[in-house]
């Protein structure tokens, strides 16, 4: 079985249009969006729900109102301001966290000596299995305001694999979260292959030197592109002069297009229209061999 990742150091360089563009070319992979605080996949493969599970993770001070003392030692020992004086009807003081400020540390709770907080489990979202017309997908859904620690794309992860292994397919198609956080890391150990997509910019250069030092750490190996080069030919010799010193393999290169904003209005993957890119992004695929 061969995962690919798709990452990017930033959003907005083209990463999940790839993505949607490799799982139409594979045919018979499994799908999986990994960038599950900004979720955008399911924009352009229309998945039809098919399993829904709710994702719990964290847990969150909850002060009983009846149980409290008013004594103020869980506000005095927070140190994330999240536990704030109220009032009762009656004057007497009462304690109240703020959800929003609450990290989930537990401090306040192992110091109560009313033994008055709750400390609950976390509903952040959910996760789902769905059927495409490019085969079975696993995406996510986060909550408003909800953390994303990893925990969620390690899930998607792991569940695409398990279909893989049922369904018999040979790859996995993973459209991994921008950056070089705890979700990106979750989302690349152990892949087969990671493809880091940049632009011609200064922040693009630089973000993929990133990306590319997170996957030799991890002894990943990657492919680099670099997503409308067009717009900087100078700029772009020289990101994959650097990308090729840092070991990456060079997989091509993409013009800029407008038919990929028209495609997405479609709600089609670009390589499914005949936009002048389309050529770009097969013989990447192509050069990836996957």
């Amino acid at each position: 079985m061969r995962e690919l990742v798709v990452l990017s150091g930033k959003g907005g360089t083209g990463k999940t249009s790839l993505a949607a563009s490799f799982a139409v070319l594979a045919g018979d992979a499994v799908v999986a969006d990994c960038d599950v605080d900004a979720a955008d996949l399911h924009l352009v493969l229309a998945p039809r729900p098919r399993e829904r599970h709710d994702f719990v993770s964290g847990r969150q001070a909850l002060i009983r109102p009846a149980d409290c003392t008013g004594c103020g030692l869980c506000a005095e020992l927070c140190r994330f301001a999240a536990i704030a004086m109220a009032a009762r009807p009656d004057g007497t003081p009462v304690f109240r966290v703020d959800p929003i400020g609450c990290e989930g540390c537990g401090v306040c709770v192992r110091s109560c000596l009313a033994q008055a907080i709750d400390f609950p489990e976390c509903l952040c979202g959910e996760w789902l299995v769905s059927d495409t017309r490019c085969g079975s997908m696993v995406h996510a859904r986060l909550k408003a305001a909800a953390e994303n620690s990893g925990k969620l794309v390690a899930l998607v992860r792991r569940e695409a694999r398990r279909l893989a292994e049922e369904e018999k397919r040979e790859r996995i198609i993973v459209d991994g979260p921008p950056g070089i956080g705890c979700p990106v890391i979750a989302s690349l150990s152990g892949a087969s292959l990671v493809l880091a997509v940049t632009e011609p910019t200064v922040s693009g250069e630089h973000d993929l030197e990133r990306v590319l030092s997170l996957a030799r750490h991890f002894q990943v190996p990657v492919a680099a592109c670099v997503n409308k080069w067009d717009l900087n030919p100078e700029m772009t010799e020289r990101i994959e002069a650097k990308a090729a010193a840092a070991g990456a393999r060079l997989a091509g290169r993409v013009r800029y297009d407008a038919g990929v904003t028209a495609a997405q209005l479609r709600e089609r993957a670009v390589v499914e229209t005949d936009a002048p890119c389309v050529d770009d992004i097969r013989a990447i695929w192509n050069n990836l061999q996957l």
